[in-house]
């Protein structure tokens, strides 16, 4: 009985004086590692997004997550009129970044995706455009 009590403090003790494994998170925050897949962000060139509407990210998505409508400015150009992601069904694969062709769409490194309603884990163009 009380072998088994000393061996416990021992690891205890021993315990105490190494380096804890765990964050206090949300005030210590986590190293991001290259390559981490978080929020997708909309990239921008000369103030508008660099989306053309090509259907190439919904084509490739395996979850079906992604919604394009195609819309037409002055100058007969394409561009995404509607842009939608719904982080509900996406599961973070990238597909969507390697296929585009103008390099508009890529993923940010935020991970704290957490929302009350099923609505706000819709991200519109409007959303996605001013993620940095």
């Amino acid at each position: 009985m009380i072998m088994p009590l000393i061996k416990g403090l021992q690891i205890t003790i021993s315990h105490m004086f190494k380096k804890p494994v765990t964050l206090q998170y949300p005030t210590e925050r986590p190293e991001i590692k290259p390559g981490f897949r978080g929020l997708h962000a909309l990239n921008v060139s000369h103030d508008k997004a660099k989306c053309v509407a090509c259907y190439l990210c919904p084509t490739v998505c395996p979850a079906k997550c992604i919604t394009v409508e195609a819309g037409e400015d002055a100058n007969h150009d394409k561009y995404a009129a509607k842009y939608e992601i719904d982080m509900l069904r996406c599961i973070f694969c990238g597909y969507c970044v390697e296929a585009c062709p103008v390099d508009a769409i890529r993923m940010t490194e935020q991970f704290e995706l957490a929302n009350y309603s099923r609505a706000d884990f819709t991200y519109t163009k409007d959303r996605l455009l001013e993620k940095k």
